[in-house]
């Protein structure tokens, strides 16, 4: 209905044009919004004030030229100017009627569109270190990520989710170490544990996998591990070089088979339960990308060199490279390569940007954590090195969820193992909650996930609410049966007239409004937007149910409502579905 007005105006805009009254040159993009007060109608546009200017002359009108300019429509009762030179418009019965129809027709599909043209969008998310199980902040980016897949998917684009795989770098060097050294440990050995390595039970439950498979072959004393390695934090000296000497003594004392051996058993096992966390949280990804594959496959030397060719890099004094990332906009330039040879994380980074474009993605989302938010510079400027449009480019971050149990935070490190995981969370408030919660706001705004509000069965728990909305429809469809009656949804659709109250006509114009919200959720990789408009869509249906009988005597009366009810079932399982949340018969 939107568009169709839209479409009126644009005629009369086009008469005013021949009439001289407004510039023949004139562009202009007609915005028309549902009215909160339906005394004012059901649409109102403010194009009178935004082209008054130009038409030289007052907004009202310039209002009223453009009302007298519309072109009769069937599907509009009355046109009023309001205020400065709003124009309302007030929609026929049947045509606010008519989505009935349209849902119970398409059921699943009502809502579907092809607005993004199967243009291939590739997604990653989440992209945890694989140093621990995931924890309550992580689920957030997860659901988030998830379900901006879906919307995308939903209004047409050809979407490709992926999880980042650090399987590379320092950080695993700890963990293998630390898990080396529990190894040691459950073997016999006294030693002190390093304050900068990877502590939590899951630790010892790895290096029990090691001491399995490996038995006695990967036992060194603790005096030859910790001979010549510098004092630890507690007793004076650097946990930095600490944790990297032992690293080294690791990698020199086991070589270089048992050692790669030792880290795979301990990145497969986390990595292993990261995917099946994910996959019962209902977050599934067509690839794991190893961060180690472009090392080896030469991505990140052919990516550098591209960097080199186009002047973008400088070697400095000590040979180390740097990116000129300051040309483009950041703050300082970053290094890609160490004095020593190596390469930095951010030559990785590098490496899978160039390799994501080379696969043809029309769009790039990165969806970051808040912590990353100082990344975005470079990225950027990444990409325009690399001579890709920004315009394919994009981020969203999202803030950690703090988990509060009462009044009390709930303190998380995945070093000290200390946190709460993901899975202890869905066991908990189950996966409904969590999911709907997680995407319940903004994804860049604070957010403290309530335990106690997540559990409860009331209003105030707002998937509760949702899904009680649904399983109440449901409910009135069994009901037909202890009366002996049948839903006729055929008779139920031809006398949609009968539906006559505010609480219908508000219920439906409702209805009307999800294939819009669902657009612009997926376009904006705005959930929070949809899982606000299906506790709005409950509350109409709870105050209608609780106003109106549905399951009146009048058969035409009952039928007509029925359909009504389906209608707001059906949508209620569309937008919880792309969600990630369960649509339940029975509450």
């Amino acid at each position: 209905m939107k568009e169709h007005i839209a479409e009126l105006i644009g005629v009369a805009i086009d008469t005013l044009k021949q009439q001289g009254v407004l510039p023949t040159d004139l562009t202009a993009r007609v915005m028309v919004e549902n009215t909160k007060d339906k005394s004012h109608g059901d649409f109102a546009t403010n194009i009178a004030l935004m082209l008054a200017k130009q038409a030289r002359c007052a907004p009202r009108d310039l209002a009223q030229k453009l009302v007298e300019a519309l072109p009769k429509s069937d599907s509009v009762t009355q046109v009023d100017i309001a205020g400065p030179g709003f124009i309302n418009f007030f929609a026929s019965s049947e045509t606010i009627n008519a989505v009935v129809g349209q849902i119970l027709a398409q059921k699943e599909s009502y809502g579907l569109s092809q607005v993004g043209a199967k243009q291939r969008v590739q997604v990653e998310f989440v992209s945890a270190n694989p140093t621990g199980p995931l924890h309550v902040g992580h689920g957030r980016g997860a659901a988030y990520g998830a379900t901006i897949s879906d919307l995308l998917a939903a209004v047409g684009f050809d979407v490709y989710r992926e999880y980042y795989v650090n399987d590379a770098g320092r950080q695993m060097d700890i963990l293998a170490t630390s898990v080396w050294l529990r190894y040691l440990e459950l073997s016999g050995e006294r030693l002190e544990f390093p304050s900068n390595g990877y502590k939590g039970e899951y630790i010892r439950e790895i290096a029990r996998k090691v001491q399995d498979q490996f038995g006695q072959a990967l036992i060194k004393s603790a005096k030859d591990v910790f001979d010549g390695v510098s004092a630890d934090e507690p007793k004076g000296g650097d946990k930095e070089i600490h944790i990297d000497e032992l690293i080294a003594k690791a990698k020199s004392l086991l070589g270089i088979v048992n050692y790669e051996g030792l880290f795979d058993i301990a990145l497969n096992d986390i990595r292993w339960d990261i995917e099946d966390d994910l996959a019962e949280f209902g977050v599934r990804y067509q690839k794991w990308f190893s961060e180690r594959s472009l090392t080896r496959g030469g991505d990140v030397e052919k990516s550098l060199k591209l960097l080199q060719d186009a002047g973008h890099i400088y070697e400095q004094e000590d040979g180390a490279l740097w990116f000129r990332s300051t040309a483009f906009g950041d703050d300082k330039d970053r290094c890609v390569r160490r004095e020593n040879g190596m390469t930095t994380y951010f030559a990785s980074d590098i490496a899978y940007m160039n390799n994501k474009f080379e696969r043809g993605f029309d769009k790039v989302l990165y969806v970051f954590g808040a912590d990353h938010h100082g990344y975005l510079p470079r990225m950027k400027a990444v990409c325009q090195a690399l001579g890709y449009p920004l315009e394919k480019l994009d981020f969203r971050l999202v803030q950690f969820a703090i988990l509060y149990r009462g009044t009390e935070r709930v303190q998380m490190s995945t070093r000290s193992g200390s946190f709460v995981t993901l899975r202890e969370l869905r066991d908990e408030v189950g996966n409904d909650a969590a999911r709907f919660f997680y995407v319940s706001r903004k994804s860049d705004q604070h957010m403290d996930f309530d335990l106690d509000l997540a559990k409860s069965q009331s209003k105030d728990n707002p998937v509760y609410y949702i899904q009680y909305a649904h399983a109440r429809v449901c409910s009135v469809m069994r009901k037909l049966a202890e009366h002996q009656w049948q839903f006729d949804a055929a008779l139920g659709l031809a006398n949609l007239d009968r539906l006559d109250s505010d609480y219908e006509k508000n219920l439906m114009t409702a209805l009307a409004r999800y294939p819009e919200i669902l657009e612009n959720a997926a376009l904006n990789y705005e959930p929070h937007a949809l899982a606000l408009y299906l506790k709005d869509l409950s509350s109409e249906f709870h105050t209608w149910y609780n106003a109106l009988k549905v399951l009146e005597e009048d058969e035409v009366l009952r039928n007509a409502r029925l359909t009504l009810s389906d209608a707001v079932r059906q949508v209620l399982a569309n937008g919880l579905g792309l969600l990630g949340v369960q649509a339940p018969e029975e509450m």
